[in-house]
């Protein structure tokens, strides 16, 4: 199985954002070699995962570089990746610097499209959330400027809205 064929079964089997979803799966089948790459102009579907303490009481973000946003962990799939959620738990482990994360059962938690900067015009991002394990320790990558631990209530405070949706919905997911 191709990842473009994981991304399509991970996106029939999501029952959320029927809209956004459609959209993504439009996407795809018109892009069937290079709708989850960078080089696709028309944007791309990339992979993140919103880390969380093994307490669940707070999320790790990640104060991006280029964007200077704090954001979750995520971004490109690349080709080795065999799944989106390899690829969203690859991301997360690496902008982390943190091993042994684990993906919250269930499949992706939302879906979020947002614009970016040319030559490509949008990221369509399959998110995740994991969680980390008790001995965690994190390391700040090189795409990072800096890492941090904020409790669920400071999140908006530091981030946009998409942050504080993905936010939302781990929780939501954490309690049912």
């Amino acid at each position: 199985m191709t990842l473009h064929d994981d991304a399509v079964l991970v996106l029939k089997g999501y029952e959320d954002q029927e809209e956004l979803r459609q959209y993504y799966l439009d996407h795809l089948a018109a892009h069937p070699e290079d709708g989850l790459w960078k080089a696709c102009t028309d944007g791309h579907v990339t992979a993140s995962a919103l880390v969380i303490d093994a307490e669940r009481g707070r999320v790790l973000l990640t104060l991006h570089k280029k964007l200077r946003m704090w954001l979750q962990m995520g971004g490109h799939c690349e080709p080795g990746d065999p799944t989106l959620a390899a690829a969203a738990l690859r991301e997360a482990t690496e902008e982390s610097g943190v091993p042994g994360l684990t993906l919250l059962p269930g499949g992706p938690v939302r879906l979020d499209r947002h614009p970016i900067p040319g030559p490509c015009t949008q990221h369509l991002d399959v998110q995740y959330a994991a969680l980390a394990p008790a001995d965690a320790v994190e390391a700040i990558s090189d795409e990072s400027l800096d890492l941090r631990w904020f409790a669920y209530d400071e999140v908006a405070e530091v981030a946009d809205e998409s942050v504080v949706r993905l936010v939302e919905a781990t929780r939501a997911r954490l309690q049912g």
